[in-house]
């Protein structure tokens, strides 16, 4: 089991969930993707996708102003 991080930071919509996705190919189950990012819709987006795919969302931490830390168990 590793853990990675995947930084979105300045991207919009749909672009960080795009970047999810790609790098979902290469995580192995009980791995886990911490992702940063600051988009508006990120928080909610991530949420959706993570319902679609049947992935875990462990975690949602605030890390500043608009940025926020999602972590996604695969």
């Amino acid at each position: 089991m590793k853990t990675e991080v995947l930084d979105t930071l300045g991207l919009k919509c749909p672009q960080p969930v795009f970047k999810i996705a790609m790098k979902a190919v290469e995580m192995e189950p009980g791995d886990i993707l911490e992702v940063l990012g600051d988009c508006p819709t990120f928080e909610k987006d991530v949420h959706t996708w993570c319902e679609r795919l049947g992935k875990v969302l462990l975690s949602i931490k605030d890390e500043g102003e608009d940025e926020k830390r999602i972590q996604i168990q695969f």
